[in-house]
């Protein structure tokens, strides 16, 4: 579950990029979070992942207060959540096992883990056949489901994405939403950033759209809750 109670963010700049944001996201949700460049929704993304601190307010995300969470639990914090970016940001000089295995190895996962896990997610985002090609030999799409991958080998509760197809064609924008929401339907909360009005107005989930740092529009004041089915998508 992730809770934002009454949440600001003024950088020393002045800019007060988030202003008193109050937004309660339950476990196993699909959310969009829309608005157009410069309404905040860069900036809540890095206060979800404690990369920032509020100026005010209390952020509680898996349990966690991101406020007074103490510095030796960051690291297990940032565990139960998995983030894709737009940009991909995969290692140039690994293949595609070595770049989801490197998540398990950041974490101490034993060899056995490794070749237990990685398998598994490479099957569950198609890319099976493609574990030893470098990430230049991938299509764009191919690159985005290596980094869905990667976020998820460890098993995270939530995953946070970022314009997760902003740089991919039509086609590909489809097939990584579809894995997005397959993602969703085992359990894995998934919130998505975006400007992409068409895409999100084709899926039909709970929109938290923003404005000059504020929550000016949510489509789930009441939304659909998906029943936990006790297992995340790792696990499937």
């Amino acid at each position: 579950m992730i809770i934002l109670q009454n949440v600001s963010k003024t950088y020393q700049t002045g800019v007060k990029a988030v202003r008193d944001l109050n937004l309660r996201i339950d476990d196993g949700e699909f959310v969009f979070i829309t608005g157009r460049s410069g309404s905040g929704k860069s900036t809540l993304f890095k206060l979800l992942t404690r990369e920032l601190l509020p100026t005010e307010g209390s952020i509680v995300v898996n349990d966690y207060d991101l406020d007074s969470i103490k510095k030796r639990q960051i690291p297990r914090f940032r565990r139960s959540i998995g983030v894709v970016f737009q940009d991909f940001r995969l290692l140039n000089d690994r293949n595609v096992y070595e770049n989801v295995a490197f998540a398990q190895r950041v974490i101490g996962a034993s060899a056995y883990e490794i070749r237990t896990n990685v398998p598994r997610m490479l099957q569950l985002t198609g890319l099976s056949h493609k574990y030893k090609n470098m990430p230049y030999e991938l299509s764009g799409g191919e690159q985005q489901r290596v980094a869905i991958a990667r976020a998820l080998v460890n098993q995270p509760s939530v995953i946070l994405a970022d314009e997760p197809t902003g740089n991919l064609d039509e086609a590909n924008t489809a097939d990584i939403m579809k894995l997005l929401e397959e993602i969703n339907a085992m359990g894995t909360t998934v919130i998505v950033i975006t400007h992409s009005t068409a895409m999100v107005e084709s899926m039909k989930k709970r929109v938290i759209h923003m404005e000059k740092g504020r929550i000016v529009h949510d489509s789930g004041a009441q939304p659909q809750r998906r029943q936990r089915s006790g297992r995340r998508a790792t696990q499937a």
